[in-house]
C-alpha cells in the first residue's frame, strides 16, 4: 500500500498509522528535487516511475489531501497501475472555478513568505485549523514540523500546482474500488463535498471519522482499521 502526503506533510506523517504502508515523498519533499514544470500529470508519473523502481506493477494507494488529487490522478491516467483507492479528507478539483478565487486563495496562503516570515511561521499561523477538536498538542506539533520542514519553493510550486486540479468530470471513469474517509470537523475537504465526489465514483463507499482535516494524524487506528477492511477486499 502506497502513502501519498499532503501538501504541507510529509511521507513521515504516515507513521503514525498502525499499519504497513510504503510512504511516497512527492516530488520537492523528503530532500527529492522539485521539477521545473510541476502539474498532476508530471506527479502521477512520478509516482509510477516511484512504483516502476520499487518493482510494483499494481498499486494500492491511500492519499491524503493534495495526496489523494494524485492518487485519483494517478487512476484515472494510468488505470492498469492502480488496483485500489482510499482517498482521504480530500477533493475531486480545487475549490473555486473563477481564476479570481484562486489568485485570492493563492495570496493568502503565501501572505506570511512574501511578508519575509518563514515555512515555521506559516505553519504555526495556519495547521491548528486543520484539526478538529479531539486532536492533541502533540498532533499539532507533528504536522507543524512537518510543514515548517517543507522547501519554501516547493511550498510555493504545490499551492499553485494545487488550484489548477479538476477531476470532477471524470469521476464516473474511475474503475478502481474506492473508499472515501471524511473528517467530520473538516472545513477544508468537507463531509458533504466528499460525500458527493463518493456519489459520483462508481460502487466507491463513504466513511466519516471524528476528526479534521488531518485523520492519520487524529485517528490513526480507526483509519487502519477502515484502510485494512478496504483494501483486504477481494485481495
Amino acid at each position: 500500500m502506497i502513502a501519498l502526503h499532503g501538501i504541507g506533510g510529509s511521507a513521515a506523517l504516515w507513521g503514525a498509522v498502525p499499519m504497513p504502508l510504503l510512504a511516497w515523498d512527492q516530488p520537492g519533499y523528503g530532500g527529492t528535487p522539485l521539477p521545473e514544470a510541476l502539474d498532476f500529470p508530471a506527479l502521477a508519473d512520478a509516482l509510477v516511475a516511484f512504483l516502476d523502481a520499487q518493482g510494483i506493477a499494481q498499486a494500492d494507494l491511500v492519499g491524503h489531501s493534495m495526496g489523494g488529487m494524485i492518487a485519483l490522478e494517478a487512476a484515472l491516467r494510468h488505470p492498469g497501475r492502480v488496483r485500489r483507492l482510499a482517498l482521504v479528507a480530500t477533493t475531486p478539483a480545487f475549490g473555486g472555478r473563477d481564476p479570481a478565487f484562486a489568485e485570492s486563495f493563492l495570496r493568502a496562503r503565501l501572505a506570511p513568505l512574501d511578508a519575509g516570515g518563514s515555512m515555521a511561521a506559516s505553519a504555526a499561523a495556519m495547521v491548528d485549523d486543520l484539526f478538529g477538536p479531539d486532536a492533541t498538542p502533540a498532533m499539532r506539533a507533528a504536522a507543524r514540523d512537518a510543514m515548517a520542514k517543507v522547501p519554501e519553493a516547493t511550498y510555493r510550486a504545490t499551492l499553485r500546482c494545487l488550484t489548477t486540479f479538476d477531476r470532477r468530470a471524470d469521476l464516473p471513469r474511475v474503475t478502481q474500488g474506492t473508499l472515501c474517509v471524511a473528517g467530520a470537523h473538516d472545513a477544508t475537504a468537507p463531509e458533504r463535498t466528499m460525500r458527493r465526489m463518493a456519489e459520483a465514483i462508481p460502487g466507491a463507499q463513504l466513511a466519516v471519522l471524528p476528526t479534521g482535516h488531518m485523520p492519520h494524524l487524529e485517528a490513526p487506528h480507526a483509519l487502519a482499521a477502515l484502510l485494512r477492511a478496504h483494501f483486504q477486499e477481494d485481495s
